[in-house]
């Protein structure tokens, strides 16, 4: 039987999201990896993918379920336009710490960063 994806649990203030699978198993995507890797038009682009930068302390807003295959992600910076099948998930989590380095090495030769552009502090 195949390893399935069961469930989602996002966890606000860390905001992290558990990819929980059928067989117990489970994989944590933080939202600022989910944001920078999203499989939309807006961040793959066509053919030469967009650096996204200034997103490490983004947060999901909202998670919305797409058939029995997918889930729509929304981003309090606005982005809303990715749909993360449940094997897109499972890719990003294969190959979190390989596409993570890939991402900071892009941030570094753009002289880009992780950081918000501006600092927001809450109450």
């Amino acid at each position: 039987m195949a390893v399935s994806l069961s469930k989602l649990h996002y966890h606000q203030r860390r905001r992290l999201l558990d990819l929980i699978y059928n067989d117990g198993s489970c994989c944590t995507l933080s939202a600022e990896f989910l944001r920078v890797q999203s499989p939309s038009a807006e961040v793959r682009g066509h053919g030469q993918p967009k650096l996204v930068a200034n997103k490490r302390d983004v947060a999901i807003t909202q998670i919305t379920p797409v058939g029995h295959y997918a889930v729509k992600l929304v981003f309090d910076d606005g982005h809303n336009t990715g749909l993360y099948s449940y094997a897109y998930l499972q890719q990003l989590a294969d190959k979190q710490q390989l596409l993570w380095q890939q991402y900071l090495q892009q941030l570094k030769q753009a002289n880009a960063s992780r950081e918000p552009r501006i600092a927001i502090k809450t109450l």
